[in-house]
């Protein structure tokens, strides 16, 4: 979120934070970005943000993708019942296509998850990085570290 959007309405809504390891967000940004900096991959402008909502008094809800990727039902199911949200096995699974909310940069960044039914297996070993890239990715880490300590477990 853009310093100028306004968050008055955070408070009132429950707040959830998707976190990714720093060196795949990083890997799969750069790999249709070239001109990354570390302000485009916003893990410092996400942990303000938990910081915002801590200060309304909320306790976010962090979980991590990986995980979702590993335990495909225990995931969404532990998110549900975190939400107070009624659990549906219909949730596992979509049809392919895209949705008019998607926005205008959908398909530079949306193209796997339009051609997605469900969610997919684990992911294999962190990607190799650039110099540059493991440079953003280590000042990123501390930021992921923080909030993957408060993720959610199923």
């Amino acid at each position: 979120m853009l310093p100028d959007i306004p968050r008055d309405w955070m408070g009132a809504v429950r707040n959830v934070f998707l976190i990714r390891h720093p060196a795949r967000v990083i890997a799969s940004f750069g790999a249709k970005y070239d001109a990354m900096t570390l302000t485009d991959i916003g893990f410092a402008q996400q942990s303000e943000l938990f910081d915002h909502v801590t200060a309304l008094g909320q306790t976010p809800i962090v979980i991590d993708s990986a995980d979702i990727r590993c335990d495909s039902q225990g995931m969404p199911r532990a998110l549900c019942d975190a939400l107070g949200l009624d659990w549906d096995d219909a949730m596992l699974n979509w049809l392919a296509g895209g949705h008019t909310a998607d926005g205008v940069w959908a398909p530079v960044w949306y193209d796997a998850v339009h051609r997605s039914t469900g969610f997919a297996g684990p992911e294999g070993p962190l990607p190799d990085l650039t110099p540059t890239q493991a440079e953003f990715c280590d000042q990123g880490l501390p930021h992921h570290q923080r909030l993957e300590r408060m993720k959610l477990r199923a």
